[in-house]
């Protein structure tokens, strides 16, 4: 049995695509995955499965959802030996964290080289893509100089919308479970 953790996009944002987490891991259970939970309901869920492909899982949860709620939701899935790594990793060492400061993983459907990092700095330097590991990018954000929207535009213009991002505390309450 594998632990994966899976990043649902989209999902209970503004009053749009409302997924309520209790029906959502009752759908996920009848499509046979084992211990699931949900964390948050921002769609975040964690699960066990025998299933070694991640891919296939991946549509397997996304056509589920899509079945029983009537709209498409992307997911991307990691494993749990991903999420420990990129606890592991420690990303935002080096990162001063004041009240204003926000820490996000943006979840990559594919893969990313280091070298196009460089130039993800928004010209108010309130937004900073710092590294990227493991199909995941790390930002900072500074929302005493802008807030969270013109960051996930950023993104999504640079790696386009099959991503999913969330809060650094997210992740360590993920892995912590």
């Amino acid at each position: 049995m594998q632990k994966y953790a899976a990043f649902l996009r989209g999902i209970n944002v503004g009053g749009n695509k409302k997924v309520p987490m209790a029906e959502l891991k009752k759908v996920l259970e009848k499509t046979g995955l084992l211990n699931v939970k949900t964390i948050l309901a921002s769609g975040n869920v964690i699960f066990e499965s025998d299933s070694v492909s991640i891919d296939e899982l991946q549509t397997k949860i996304s056509s589920a959802i899509e079945k029983a709620f009537k709209f498409p939701v992307p997911v991307l899935l990691r494993t749990f030996d991903d999420i420990k790594n990129l606890i592991i990793l420690d990303p935002f060492k080096r990162i001063t964290v004041t009240p204003k400061t926000r820490l996000y993983v943006t979840f990559l459907s594919e893969k990313v080289s280091s070298e196009s990092l460089s130039s993800h700095i928004l010209h108010d330097q309130s937004f900073k893509i710092i590294s990227s590991a493991n199909g995941s990018v790390f930002s900072v954000l500074d929302l005493s100089i802008k807030g969270t929207p013109a960051a996930m535009e950023a993104i999504e213009k640079e790696y386009g919308k099959n991503v999913t991002t969330r809060n650094w505390n997210t992740i360590l309450k993920i892995a912590e479970l």
